[in-house]
């Protein structure tokens, strides 16, 4: 067995450090990059959005890796984690992140690739204490337990704090070299990768949209009022305004034009509306639009396009409609409204 690991690298600061450590052993490192759908960066760069200063986005993983100089293989896990999201068996985080189940998922993959590719354990970039959910020293054992890695997951970090692993008594990786890292600051992670010159975006990486509050309202206000979650849904919750009409259809308006030239994708499967001289927003309706409310979603197209009266192209079951709309008032708009400025549900 010779010092050969897969790295899981998100991006962010500590998975970048715990590379680096390992790396300066002399450790060969392959990084794993696992595509889940649902880091926010990554879907904002999918979206084809820029920062405030013009840049467009990078995966965060890929520039790491880069930055690193250790190879990357990015690992789709989007199919099998729709699944986790719907029935994770440790359950969710504050909002609807399942963060244990999301860990131990990675962690079977990493071990599944580590074995067929030759190399000799995992490192991470876990901190003892970070995570209230997933980073316990107990819910740290269970992971790696039910990953099937028990005693072959090496967190640098936080590596002095945490039981002796297989690579540290075989002698692949010096103990002594490694950090006491825990609780949720990062000053130390800063400071170090000031040291070694480490640039990053923020410190979490790209985030995941599961723990954003009001993505885990459209989750659960979809649950109550449709019964049912679909896999689409989960894509559908990251992007647009989400409207509740009266009839209990759904209208998902786009904000820019990113989400217009995505929600368009969906064209094909959903009714829709749309400025006629489109120069304004793009409407996705999912259910059974009444008839009663086709002027009520003119006038939503209305209100989100520049805010004048227009004309509006309804799409109901392959037929187009021409509607003339006009701005509709915003007291009625918020009452449509799945969460309120104050990120409640109504």
């Amino acid at each position: 067995m010779s010092k050969r690991a897969v790295a899981l690298l998100s991006g962010g600061l500590d998975s970048s450090l715990a590379v680096r450590l390992l790396k300066d052993q002399g450790v060969e490192i392959k990084a794993l990059y696992f595509y889940t759908g649902f880091c926010i960066t990554e879907h904002k760069r999918r979206l084809g959005l820029k920062k405030e200063d013009g840049q467009q986005y990078v995966n965060p993983a890929i520039r790491a890796a880069a930055q690193l100089q250790v190879p990357i293989e990015v690992v789709d896990i989007s199919q099998e984690y729709f699944n986790v999201i719907l029935n994770p068996k440790y359950g969710y985080g504050k909002n609807v992140n399942p963060c244990v189940d999301c860990r131990i998922l990675m962690l079977k993959k990493a071990k599944e690739i580590m074995e067929r590719q030759g190399y000799s354990f995992v490192i991470t970039g876990e901190v003892l204490g970070q995570r209230p959910m997933s980073q316990t020293r107990e819910k740290l054992k269970l992971i790696e337990r039910d990953a099937g890695l028990e005693g072959y997951v090496v967190r640098p970090l936080s590596a002095k704090l945490l039981p002796t692993t297989v690579p540290e008594k075989l002698g692949w990786i010096n103990r002594e070299k490694l950090l006491s890292i825990k609780g949720r600051g990062r000053n130390i992670q800063i400071q170090l990768a000031k040291k070694y010159g480490l640039e990053y975006e923020q410190p979490a990486g790209g985030c995941c949209y599961l723990t954003d509050e009001n993505y885990a309202i459209k989750f659960k206000e979809s649950l109550a009022v449709d019964g049912f979650i679909t896999r689409e849904d989960l894509v559908l919750f990251s992007v647009g305004r989400h409207l509740r009409l009266p009839s209990k259809t759904k209208l998902i308006v786009a904000r820019n034009e990113g989400e217009a030239k995505f929600l368009m994708t969906f064209k094909n499967r959903y009714d829709h509306a749309y400025r006629k001289d489109g120069k304004g927003t793009f409407v996705l309706i999912k259910g059974e639009i009444p008839e009663g409310e086709h002027q009520l979603v003119a006038d939503i197209v209305s209100r989100y396009s520049k805010r004048e009266p227009c004309y509006v192209i309804l799409s109901i079951k392959g037929e187009q409609k021409e509607i003339w709309a006009q701005p509709i008032d915003d007291a009625l708009l918020d009452s449509f409204k799945i969460y309120t400025k104050k990120g409640a549900m109504r």
